[in-house]
């Protein structure tokens, strides 16, 4: 089963970055996507960045788009996040996911929760203003 682990969260200003990174472990297989999605208090977890497995495409929430950028490390089995430009909207938990062998992103949509399977813990994001 793979697992994810989630570190560089933090707190930070308006207006200030912030990089997380996500590493796979337990491998026995790659994700065909892999993805950051984000639950601020009292919200409902949402899509946040996605990427594919060969990282040919990538997917933002609006929210996020020109600020935020996902990449992957196929390497280190690792996914990141950059975030720039950081707002106080963007504070949340947040967490990568990955699917399970043979499933697609593309079916139900990349940005839905639903659509994916193994979850890490998530690492918490505060932007003060």
């Amino acid at each position: 089963q793979m697992q994810l682990e989630e570190s560089g969260g933090g707190s930070v200003q308006a207006g200030g970055s912030l990089r997380l990174s996500c590493v796979a472990s337990g491998l026995t297989y790659r994700s065909n996507c892999m993805g950051w999605f984000r639950q601020g208090a009292g919200k409902a977890r949402e899509g946040v960045a996605v990427i594919t497995g060969g990282g040919g495409r990538t997917y933002y929430a609006d929210s996020v788009k020109g600020r935020f950028t996902i990449s992957q490390d196929n390497v280190k089995n690792a996914l990141y996040l950059q975030m720039h430009s950081l707002e106080p909207e963007d504070s949340a938990t947040y967490s990568c996911a990955a699917l399970r062998p043979l499933r697609s992103c593309l079916v139900r949509g990349p940005l839905e929760v639903e659509t994916f399977d193994i979850w890490g813990q998530g690492t918490q994001v505060t932007v003060s203003s």
